[in-house]
């Protein structure tokens, strides 16, 4: 037998090869993600910025701005802005939602602003347990609301600014749980030249004594949406229903909405928290 190839079986072998990795590769998903398919999203930009505080990890926030589809139409027009903490969840989320709100005319055209850790895991910077929190003797690693609230007074809010055409009048924070009661904080003791903040189911559950403490005289003090879900966990959900008797009580000057979300769980009440904290707040 003669065992010397054929020099045309070879080609044609090589040609079939080659044309069913051709094939395969055809069908294969890209690792470019098309973005722009994702018409809901809407027009998203990206940036870093670090809190330069000397007690805050190198981490950089992961910083994703949504614009109005109407932003290029005008540069005369200046929008309100919605801050959303716990970004790297709540952006996607309510990036795309909004679209449907702006549809049913529900909130007026706002920028979207959505401040991520770009992780789930303290140990590579998701502070959020500091970032939003007051102190607590509960918990060491609690207490970091004031720095956050300077990094995004002196930091965020000016970088965004800058960039956008941002009416600093009507300025909106959005904070969900422990984003909840970084919201509160803001409001009631802290400086942040928020316009409004909407606190969903705020987590109180280990320092809600400080929260029953006077607040802070400001000549401006933000409007404030809480909303509580009908199926929060009871840790979270008594704390919260007891803050909000307590200042039911007080003779305040304070612009607010207490709102129960029936049918809802801890997390499930966000995008509805959303939604009626804004037409609320710009009273649609």
């Amino acid at each position: 037998m003669d065992r010397r190839f054929n020099p045309l079986l070879i080609t044609f072998l090589l040609f079939g090869l080659t044309s069913l990795a051709f094939a395969a590769d055809k069908h294969a998903p890209s690792k470019e993600i098309a973005w722009s398919k994702l018409q809901g999203l809407g027009d998203i930009e990206y940036f870093q910025l670090k809190n330069t505080k000397p007690n805050k990890t190198k981490h950089p926030y992961h910083i994703f701005v949504r614009l109005p589809d109407e932003y290029n139409q005008s540069e005369k027009v200046y929008y309100p802005t919605l801050y959303l903490l716990d970004g790297g969840t709540n952006f996607p989320l309510f990036a795309a939602y909004y679209s449907y709100l702006r549809a049913m005319e529900d909130v007026p055209a706002l920028i979207i602003v959505g401040i991520s850790y770009g992780n789930n895991d303290w140990r590579k910077g998701n502070d959020r347990s500091h970032d939003f929190t007051v102190t607590t003797i509960e918990r060491e690693f609690w207490g970091g609301a004031q720095i956050f609230e300077q990094f995004l007074s002196d930091r965020l809010m000016p970088s965004i600014q800058e960039k956008y055409r941002v009416d600093s009048h009507k300025q909106v924070l959005f904070g969900q749980s422990l984003g909840g009661q970084f919201a509160l904080y803001t409001s009631m003791y802290g400086d942040a030249p928020f316009f409004a903040v909407i606190a969903s189911n705020p987590a109180l559950h280990r320092n809600l004594d400080y929260f029953k403490q006077g607040m802070k005289k400001r000549d401006m003090r933000p409007k404030v949406y809480v909303s509580i879900a009908e199926f929060d966990d009871p840790t979270y959900k008594e704390p919260t229903l007891n803050w909000v008797e307590y200042w039911q009580k007080q003779n305040v000057e304070w612009e607010y909405n207490f709102d129960n979300l029936k049918g809802h769980n801890h997390l499930s009440a966000s995008p509805v928290a959303l939604r009626n904290g804004l037409k609320w707040i710009f009273n649609k």
